[in-house]
């Protein structure tokens, strides 16, 4: 597979690339008690933030709470600094790894 499928693959999925927000399947019930399955999608914007360190903007397929997330945790920088490296996609890790690098020198 080449890397244009790759993303494309990667960037079709219904999941948050910061929070891991992604589907979740629950039913719908009706006045008569009938279950019918249903999912719950999450809000995803495209959305790109302001990186002070890189002095570059980055943009991710963020949940709405997710931008809430970032911004209440003072900006993308650390936000991803302090994020679980299992619930960021493999574009938000990469960021992440330049962050890192760029902030020891």
């Amino acid at each position: 597979m080449n890397e244009d499928m790759v993303r494309a693959v990667e960037f079709m999925s219904r999941k948050c690339e910061l929070t891991g927000k992604c589907v979740q399947y629950g039913c719908n019930v009706s006045h008569a008690n009938n279950h019918s399955s249903r999912r719950f999608l999450p809000n995803l914007q495209n959305v790109s933030f302001l990186s002070e360190t890189l002095g570059q903007t980055v943009s991710f397929r963020v949940a709405a709470s997710g931008i809430r997330t970032v911004e209440a945790k003072g900006g993308l920088d650390k936000f991803l600094l302090g994020a679980n490296d299992k619930l960021l996609s493999k574009k938000a890790l990469g960021v992440k790894k330049v962050l890192k690098s760029r902030m020891s020198k």
